[in-house]
């Protein structure tokens, strides 16, 4: 069974935010792994007049737990909570370290490099527990760990129009720009095997081998999926073997909400979830980038069978992309590209189907069937791919 949340997020929070009280936390965000809480506290000290805190109307706020003179105010500040999923990620302390790693060399890029002529980008920073540590172990043998929320921001299940589609290939842009000479040595490999398809189809062959009952019409449909595009799944490690494609820093799952976009501007400010971040073909993130972005209807829609690749859209994120990356492609990535977005879409589905054959070990769930449906799901955009290969080779040939 899956690991469930029967730890109690207040007494992490708390762990976090020492000099402050704890107001309120809330589920956040809709994330596949990990148990991801918003947290807000409030803070309290004597600022000097004209220095006081503000809330969203530009006003001061004083603080109801006080009685003092006009120097005593409030704050409230939020920041992200996280039980890490240690069925996932089995060395918490190196997801830390690589996390340390890569947002100190973001900032320091970020001191010398202005991002887009000087617009707004916004790198998380990790929050140290009262003891000093980067990650806290409660009592039940379970890590938290705490981030810095992005202010002024939201994000996105899905695309809104193909204005935003751009933005979230600009911040995938950006964050390889910004990444791409980070010594791949000093990043740990915290997910071994990730995103290398052949080992995912290898897993599956043994997990499916095993599986006797095949009688649901659904399963039967995902299962012929598979057999039916065995052929193609090591067209990209062979392709990176013979030397055509090369390794560099990745994002590891830059789907569209992880993309933060300013609330006012609409401009992307931040590519957030580092857990990901290793060695590994930027084909694997632009693929993955476009697989969760070109499909508007999102991955919790209900008719599977309507779900479609819009080729506009990818039009959209390339050309964002571009303009901020522009010379990171080599030609043998951008002749690999239509491979990486169909690769990485059958993918994603693979490792739905996989987990949902084992009995839903790897991704939180909310119902028995939840898992295949979500590969059905990507089984179906894996297909809308197919039928426009044409069409997307042509974009990635007009944009180079």
């Amino acid at each position: 069974m899956r690991q469930r949340n029967t730890h109690n997020p207040a007494d992490a929070a708390e762990q976090f935010s020492s000099t402050g009280s704890l107001v309120e936390i809330q589920e956040y965000g809709s994330g596949h792994v990990h148990d991801t809480f918003l947290v807000t506290i409030e803070r309290e000290g004597n600022c000097h007049a004209g220095a006081a805190p503000m809330n969203d109307e530009n006003q001061p706020v004083r603080s109801p737990f006080r009685n003092g003179g006009q120097g005593d105010f409030q704050r409230r500040e939020r920041f992200i909570l996280q039980r890490i999923n240690t069925r996932v990620f089995h060395q918490p302390e190196l997801l830390m370290r690589n996390m340390s790693t890569v947002t100190g060399h973001l900032q320091r890029r970020l001191q010398f490099d202005s991002v887009g002529g000087g617009r707004r980008w916004d790198v998380p920073c990790v929050l140290h527990a009262q003891d000093g540590r980067d990650c806290w172990m409660d009592p039940h043998g379970a890590f938290w760990r705490a981030m810095s929320f992005i202010e002024r921001a939201e994000s996105f299940d899905t695309i809104q129009d193909e204005g935003h589609a751009g933005e979230v290939g600009y911040a995938l842009g950006t964050f390889h720009s910004l990444i791409c000479d980070l010594p791949m040595e000093n990043l740990a490999d915290t997910l071994p095997g990730f995103h290398i398809t052949p080992l995912y189809l290898r897993h599956y062959d043994r997990v499916v081998e095993k599986k006797r009952d095949r009688s649901s019409p659904e399963l039967s449909c995902a299962l012929r999926f598979v057999t039916e595009r065995r052929a193609f799944v090591e067209v990209l490690e062979e392709a990176k073997s013979q030397g055509k494609l090369r390794l560099l820093p990745i994002h590891g799952d830059p789907k569209v909400n992880n993309v933060m976009i300013d609330s006012v501007t609409g401009l992307a400010v931040s590519l957030v979830d580092l857990d990901t971040v290793k060695p590994g073909l930027v084909l694997y993130d632009i693929g993955d980038c476009l697989r969760s972005s070109c499909n508007p209807l999102g991955e919790a829609v209900d008719l599977w069978e309507s779900v479609p690749f819009e080729a506009d859209l990818c039009r959209a994120i390339l050309r964002g992309y571009l303009s901020a990356a522009k010379g990171l492609l080599t030609r043998n990535d951008c002749e690999y590209l239509y491979d990486a977005v169909r690769l990485i879409a059958f993918e994603l589905g693979l490792r739905f189907l996989t987990d949902y054959l084992e009995g839903d070990v790897y991704f939180k769930v909310r119902h028995r069937e939840h898992n295949l449906h979500r590969a059905l799901v990507q089984f179906q955009l894996t297909q809308s791919i197919e039928s426009q290969e044409e069409a997307i080779r042509r974009i990635v040939l007009d944009l180079r």
